[in-house]
């Protein structure tokens, strides 16, 4: 498994410009196969990275030539895709260096994702039906699943991606509910979400986190899919390649670092549905936006985001387009249980500058309400005065600008107060925001469905 940085080039008008170097780009002397060639890799590089982020993702140096094409990878989504699996999928392999094009099967550009988020894809499925693709990745969910089964020209561009013997994967229910039907796991091992594993003939099915066979490679969930986007990258890119953008996305801790501390605990249990609020900005991280609505959702927990941006519609850090539930204007007189800040760098600093934004977490703060932050944002709060006295983390690359900041671990809950250090961390987050909300076992349950590893106790 593996980790990433943000290294995509994304211009939003009116705001600060962020410029990423794709990893790729940095790696002169990787030779890149052409993907009907590429024998398919084995998970061992994967499992073994260790090592946490070392490279500002936001400061690494800027290179705009490259000796190869880019990759062209394809992601299509419709009404009911399972959010965090296509986010993902988009982010990393964007930050590898790709060109991803996320498409939609549907009427229009806006879709309605599993869990309630809007996402704004980049063209309609039909723009890229003359298009050559080196890869080709369905994200799961229900019904997102079934609606790109039922798309005739994504069937088309997948059946020809597999007899041209160009990489196609799929994740979660597509396996079972979109590939299967088109005949695309014929003679081919894989595996999907546990409870669609009953679809695959038994022969064929195994219970791998993630699974390559030939040209495909497929993937059980949302809690697998960082593996899954690594091990796609490993095939486009190459092994060097992959094992930085593992270390980037902080997937791997080392084994003797705790996945959660907490100091000075107190009780976070409510007597009514809780109320949370994830605002979000141009240049936010989108994998910590999603990953943290798609999981509270799950949880039964009433997420509202509000962009501090003047439309509902943001920009987020790697290029993909996420669609608000409302302006942070209308939730200024409103009390939340709990204020949760996403991060990325320039998304955390449109953030701090929102008046609104600030005036609601300092009431937070004065009333004893919970809020927290995740990679860069914890900044934030230390910069608002927020954070005084409390034990806090963030990503590596800001840490050193906390007080009393703590290293090597995932999560920091302190009193009222949870931070975390960002990406691959973000599932972690909000799994320990579900278990301080409502327990243990709601948090285990949570785990189970997104095919997440989570303590028993």
């Amino acid at each position: 498994m593996k980790s990433i940085s943000p290294m995509f080039s994304v211009s939003t008008p009116k705001s600060p410009i962020l410029i990423f170097t794709p990893i790729s780009q940095r790696f002169s002397s990787v030779k890149f196969a052409a993907s009907p060639q590429r024998k398919s890799p084995s998970l061992k590089s994967a499992k073994a990275l260790s090592t946490t982020v070392t490279v500002d993702p936001i400061t690494t140096p800027t290179s705009t030539s490259t000796s190869t094409p880019p990759k062209k990878v394809l992601v299509p989504i419709g009404f009911g895709t399972e959010e965090m699996e296509a986010v993902i999928l988009a982010d990393v392999l964007r930050r590898a260096g790709a060109e991803v094009t996320i498409a939609s099967v549907e009427q229009q550009l806006e879709v309605e994702a599993s869990g309630g988020t809007r996402l704004v894809a980049d063209t309609f499925i039909s723009a890229c039906s003359t298009q050559i693709y080196d890869l080709v990745a369905l994200p799961g969910g229900m019904p997102g699943s079934a609606r790109l089964r039922d798309c005739e020209v994504l069937k088309k561009i997948t059946s020809r991606q597999a007899e041209e013997k160009r990489l196609y994967g799929a994740i979660c229910a597509a396996p079972a509910v979109t590939l299967l039907p088109w005949g695309l796991l014929k003679r081919k091992q894989s595996t999907c979400h546990p409870a669609f594993m009953d679809k695959i003939p038994s022969f064929r099915a195994v219970k791998t986190s993630t699974q390559v066979s030939g040209e495909l490679t497929t993937s059980r969930g949302p809690g697998t899919s960082f593996e899954f986007a690594v091990c796609l990258v490993d095939q486009l890119f190459g092994e060097s390649v992959a094992k930085e953008i593992g270390e980037l996305l902080l997937m791997n801790p080392a084994d003797d670092d705790p996945k959660r501390q907490e100091f000075n605990e107190v009780g976070w249990s409510l007597d009514h549905i809780p109320q949370v609020l994830i605002p979000v900005a141009n240049g936010s991280e989108e994998i910590e936006v999603v990953t943290l609505i798609d999981i509270l959702r799950r949880a039964k927990v009433n997420v509202v985001v509000a962009s501090v941006e003047k439309s509902a519609q943001v920009l987020a850090s790697s290029g993909t387009k996420i669609v608000a539930d409302k302006l942070i204007d209308a939730t200024a007189d409103s009390i939340y249980d709990l204020i949760i800040l996403p991060g990325g760098t320039t998304g955390a600093e449109r953030l701090h500058k929102s008046k609104v934004l600030k005036k609601l977490l300092k009431e937070q703060e004065s009333a004893g309400r919970i809020f927290g932050a995740i990679c860069s944002s914890p900044a934030v709060l230390q910069r608002q005065g927020l954070i005084k006295d409390k034990k806090a983390t963030a990503h590596p690359t800001v840490i050193n600008k906390l007080k009393d900041g703590v290293n090597d671990t995932q999560v920091v809950i302190d009193g009222k107060l949870i931070t975390s250090q960002g990406l691959a961390t973000a599932t972690q987050f909000a799994l320990a925001i579900v278990s301080k909300l409502f327990g243990h076992a709601r948090a285990r349950s949570v785990a189970e469905g997104l095919v997440y590893q989570y303590p028993r106790s």
